[in-house]
């Protein structure tokens, strides 16, 4: 297997691909001004599995488009959109968030996840800000340092894993440099990462590595990811998911 397939097959079954919960979607969703009873156009790029997707579905009465580039992410998103009842209201899209075929200011509220880091924070708000109808919000959660000093060990981790990792000051000056005014921002809870993420991802290993036998590349993509987990446990005060919701001007 090429390593974005092992990738792939390692988080296929999860819920969640990244921090987040019902909860803080819906803090975020109340940080805009549009009115959920509206028959809003959403996308939601970078989907994954889709679970802030049907979260969207229910807390709004929009016509969501979940895109995400992996075609068993978007399985899974339909699966759930069917059992739950949104399948008229939940339509996918398999393509590169840097090569979106929305028209031009046809969407009320674009939504991004713990995704927009694949293409870059700034890069992302600037393509996709085109898209949206005049005062529509984008609404995405991104990596971020919470505190300055931090531990060496730290730093060269995500230089190395996210090197745009920046603080809230830097991602909000960003969004504005996008073109958008700020109209909320905040960060999301440590249950968000261990209850919701973390800890799911932690019960699929041993059925992961039974798949992939003394498969080096597997055995290696569960120790960095078991890495990952052992430097948020030790400094998770350090560094968080933030939510930023902008409204285009």
């Amino acid at each position: 297997m090429k390593d974005i397939e092992l990738i792939v097959d390692f988080h296929k079954e999860a819920i969640r691909l990244a921090p987040g919960s019902k909860e803080e979607t819906l803090k975020a969703l109340k940080l805009t001004n549009l009115n959920l009873s509206n028959e809003l156009n959403i996308a939601d790029i970078g989907c994954g599995s889709g679970a802030q997707t049907l979260d969207l579905a229910r807390l709004t009465h929009g016509k969501i488009i979940a895109v995400d580039l992996f075609p068993e992410f978007l399985e899974k998103v339909k699966e759930h959109a069917a059992g739950q009842g949104f399948k008229e209201r939940i339509n996918t899209l398999q393509c590169s968030m840097d090569d979106l075929p929305f028209e031009e200011e046809s969407l009320d509220l674009i939504w991004s996840e713990g995704a927009i880091y694949n293409m870059g924070f700034q890069k992302g708000l600037q393509a996709w800000r085109r898209f949206l109808k005049p005062g529509g919000y984008i609404a995405v959660s991104e990596l971020t340092w919470l505190k300055d000093n931090r531990p060496p060990e730290l730093e060269e981790f995500w230089s190395g894993t996210y090197s745009e990792i920046r603080s809230a000051e830097v991602k909000k000056e960003q969004l504005q440099q996008g073109g958008y005014e700020l109209a909320g921002s905040f960060t999301l809870s440590e249950q968000s990462w261990m209850d919701n993420y973390y800890s799911p991802m932690l019960s699929r290993i041993p059925e992961f590595l039974k798949r992939h036998l003394k498969d080096k590349k597997a055995e290696n993509l569960v120790k960095e990811e078991q890495n990952e987990i052992d430097l948020y446990k030790k400094y998770k005060d350090y560094y968080g998911y933030v939510f930023y919701i902008g409204r285009k001007v």
